[in-house]
């Protein structure tokens, strides 16, 4: 097995004060990642107009981007704590800027295809090494507070991308232009925010080559009950953000990026709405309310199915939303409280490999079985799925944490 370097700095320790802000400042680029990963989401039916492709090759960009950010997550966390993690945010964050620019020029499948990649190994490395800079930077006497901070930083962004995906293809004739220009920007600012931030730099030696995030035997419980509520709840949002504009077309007959947008967007706020109101809960109870979230979610999607309400789809994004972020924000905090610093980072690559992976899986089968099957039967196949499996691993998460 190999030995991770302890982790030392040179820096002083910062003030209170200094560390909150620093936080914030770390959790903007996470922040600024996530929204550039979800902003195309309104823009697929406008790609889809142009570039003539079907549902299941939607959900392939999709998977390529799942692929670049799980491939990303069996390194970027152990270079994080063997190296620093401003030695890898900040690369991560100069790939996100170029796969902006690859979006605003994509002119077939193949540059939305590469572009998707690079922006999932951007992901791949801020929730790994950029989240775990958020809880270092909070200091250890406030790991539950940053936790929250860094669950929330990214779903905000994941929120704010296809908002402002849906309100300028409204206003403009040139959306994809205006919108990577806006990313680009954001981007820039995470970027310059992260130049002065004090975060360590150990002495590692070697190239971490790929590998599963290894995980002390005593947190693999925990993890693993993380990945329990957060993987189906993730499930649930990536079908939303995947197939939500196909669903809206096809089923409901509703063709606004806008709604498509909105919807995501309400999603996520939803998840950082959840977080904050019931950060004081204890992580078993977050986990029994996620998984009510994402039953439910997987409900209303059936109903908008029969009824093809657009009310509906939209309330089924919501609880999504909530599942996903209740389930994040407890995996998260028992990593925070439970495992050392200098595998904080590895933790987290375990927890959204763990997680993120059975989503890809899942939405794309799903893509290729609506070319198959037809919407209707492929959608409730997968909503009854995640429906089942969410309710049997949250009930084992629940029991595994209320004994705690």
């Amino acid at each position: 097995m190999t030995t991770v370097p302890t982790v030392t700095t040179t820096h002083p320790a910062p003030s209170r004060s200094g560390s909150r802000w620093q936080a914030i400042s770390a959790a903007w680029a996470v922040t600024a990642v996530f929204a550039l990963s979800n902003s195309p989401t309104p823009l697929y039916a406008y790609w889809q107009h142009e570039l003539g492709y079907s549902p299941g090759t939607l959900t392939v960009v999709f998977a390529v981007y799942i692929a670049g950010l799980v491939l990303t997550l069996l390194v970027a966390g152990r270079a994080a704590d063997r190296y620093g993690r401003k030695r890898v945010v900040v690369p991560g964050i100069l790939v996100a800027l170029v796969s902006a620019v690859l979006f605003m020029t994509a002119d077939s499948v193949a540059a939305l295809i590469v572009a998707r990649f690079l922006v999932g190994v951007s992901v791949g490395i801020v929730v790994s090494a950029g989240m775990a800079a958020v809880v270092d930077l909070g200091g250890e006497h406030r790991r539950q507070t940053t936790s929250m901070l860094a669950s929330i930083a990214m779903v905000f962004g994941a929120g704010l991308g296809p908002l402002l995906g849906g309100l300028v293809y409204e206003v403009t004739d040139r959306p994809v232009e205006w919108v990577f220009s806006v990313n680009i920007a954001l981007l820039v600012l995470a970027l310059a925010g992260y130049a002065g931030l004090p975060l360590p730099r150990p002495a590692g030696h070697g190239f971490p080559w790929p590998r599963l995030p290894h995980v002390p035997a005593p947190d693999r419980v925990r993890i693993s009950s993380g990945a329990a509520v957060f993987g189906p709840g993730l499930t649930a949002t990536s079908f939303v953000l995947s197939l939500g504009p196909s669903l809206l077309v096809l089923v409901a007959g509703n063709t606004s990026p806008l709604l498509a947008g909105g919807a995501a967007c309400l999603m996520f706020l939803a998840a950082t709405g959840s977080q904050l109101a019931l950060t004081r809960l204890a992580v078993h109870r977050l986990f029994a309310l996620g998984t009510v979230s994402t039953v439910l979610a997987m409900s209303a999607v059936v109903l908008t199915l029969v009824t093809r309400s657009p009310a509906l789809f939209v309330a089924s994004a919501v609880l999504a939303g909530a599942g996903q972020g209740l389930g994040q924000l407890g995996g998260l905090r028992l990593i925070a409280q439970h495992v050392e610093s200098h595998r904080r980072a590895e933790a987290n690559a375990a927890l959204n490999i763990s997680a993120y992976l059975p989503a890809a899986l899942l939405t794309v089968a799903t893509g290729y079985a609506v070319s198959g099957w037809g919407m209707a039967p492929a959608t409730a196949t997968l909503a009854a799925t995640v429906a089942i499996a969410g309710l049997v691993l949250g009930f084992a998460a629940y029991r595994t944490n209320a004994r705690e």
